[in-house]
């Protein structure tokens, strides 16, 4: 009987999270990220984030993009470059006319714009490309992480995120 019931509720677990939405940590802290990004708050923004997890998914990108055009950079990017990517002043916030944003956006404003992308990672999507994400979030492993989302990789180049009014 308790097995039946277990494997119930794992049934029910796994159907919930087949909808697609992403967990209200995540937008949460996704939200966190961005309103460090739109105060330039640098160290708020570091809080967000797994800097060495995105400093991979970042050197990966462009050492892809720089062997689309046939270049072959040694060692890729340096640490430097890396970090002036991966930066509040890396993402520029726009409403959906493309105007700059007028205040940092809300949990509510980001939530519809996630996605889970698989059983460990959820993203941000590009308002027009919706198969294609910008932020990347993971849940935290680490005793200090433990269960707090963290940004864990970025497109490199053009990372203009795009949140529309509550409502809108």
């Amino acid at each position: 009987m308790l097995r039946a019931t277990l494997v119930l509720a794992l049934a029910a677990l796994g159907l919930s999270s087949c909808s697609g939405a992403a967990p209200k940590g995540a937008a949460e802290s996704a939200s966190r990220l961005l309103t460090a990004a739109y105060k330039n708050d640098r160290v708020a923004f570091e809080a967000e984030i797994d800097r060495a997890a995105v400093r991979d998914d970042v050197r990966r990108q462009v050492n892809e993009m720089a062997r689309s055009k046939a270049l072959e950079v040694d060692g890729g990017p340096s640490e430097f470059a890396l970090d002036r990517m991966i930066s509040p002043d890396a993402l520029r916030l726009v409403d959906a006319k493309g105007a700059p944003l007028t205040a940092a956006p809300t949990p509510q404003q980001v939530a519809p714009l996630m996605k889970v992308v698989d059983g460990k990672k959820v993203c941000l999507r590009d308002a027009e490309s919706p198969e294609n994400c910008l932020l990347t979030f993971a849940k935290g492993t680490g005793a200090e992480a433990k269960g707090h989302w963290r940004l864990v990789g970025m497109r490199a180049l053009d990372l203009r995120v795009e949140i529309a009014s509550v409502g809108g």
